[in-house]
């Protein structure tokens, strides 16, 4: 099954009530955590954020002798802005992948692929062990790159880029759990890697969207359960 045949039947998915649910109530969770934590902090750390970079464009544009405080101010709101999505959706990825997935994937398979074998290769320490993964390769990618995001080019594609590898990451594992064997896992993970990763970047992407991101890890949730479904059940019927 192609990517974006995946992502048409996971919209026609995502319109039963129990999916629709399952859109709410992570997001709204992870809006509240973050909006708490927003409403006590964001104005100071604008404040700190813009004098820095108030400070680094004075030193490298001194010969202008600009007032660039309201611009830094500006600046570092948009640097808020842009953190405080991710945030906001992968809190709610960890929330879906912990608490909703199970119910997407029996939604799908009993629908599209009610004669796969369920082989159980992963589990619910599996799943625990994949989110731990994710967040710590998340930090690490982050630290790798981040003498890469001073260069305006490179600094919006960056974050993105980091953002696929743990959009993937997260929701991978648990669509194949309760079908896979291990080692089929291992092998459908490696064989769709770049496609895999793709989605995980246009997730990222529509993160951003207005409305769209707050149903984006519902949606691509079940567009990566479609996808790793038909993957292994095409595997199986080739053997």
């Amino acid at each position: 099954m192609s990517i974006a045949r995946s992502l048409l039947y996971a919209m026609a998915n995502a319109l039963h009530p129990r999916m629709l649910w399952l859109m709410l109530w992570p997001m709204l969770v992870a809006l509240a955590i973050w909006g708490s934590i927003a409403l006590a902090l964001w104005a100071r750390l604008a404040l700190r954020i813009a004098l820095w970079l108030q400070h680094g464009l004075d030193y490298a544009l001194a010969w202008t002798h600009l007032d660039l405080g309201a611009a830094a101010l500006v600046a570092a709101n948009v640097l808020l802005f842009l953190l405080f999505v991710p945030l906001v959706y992968l809190t709610a990825l960890f929330i879906l992948s912990l608490f909703g997935m199970q119910q997407m994937v029996n939604y799908v398979a009993q629908r599209s692929y009610p004669a796969l074998e369920r082989r159980r290769g992963g589990g619910i320490a599996g799943t625990g062990w994949n989110s731990l993964v994710a967040f710590l390769g998340m930090l690490l990618l982050g630290l790798v790159t981040l003498p890469l995001w001073l260069f305006p080019l490179l600094w919006p594609v960056i974050p993105m880029l980091v953002l696929g590898w743990v959009n993937q990451r997260l929701l991978r594992y648990d669509a194949l759990a309760e079908h896979a064997e291990a080692h089929e896992m291992a092998r459908i993970f490696r064989e769709r890697r770049g496609a895999l990763y793709l989605m995980g970047v246009l997730l990222a992407l529509a993160a951003y969207v207005p409305i769209v991101g707050f149903f984006a890890p519902v949606v691509f949730g079940l567009a990566f359960i479609h996808y790793l479904l038909g993957a292994l059940a095409a595997e199986r019927r080739s053997t």
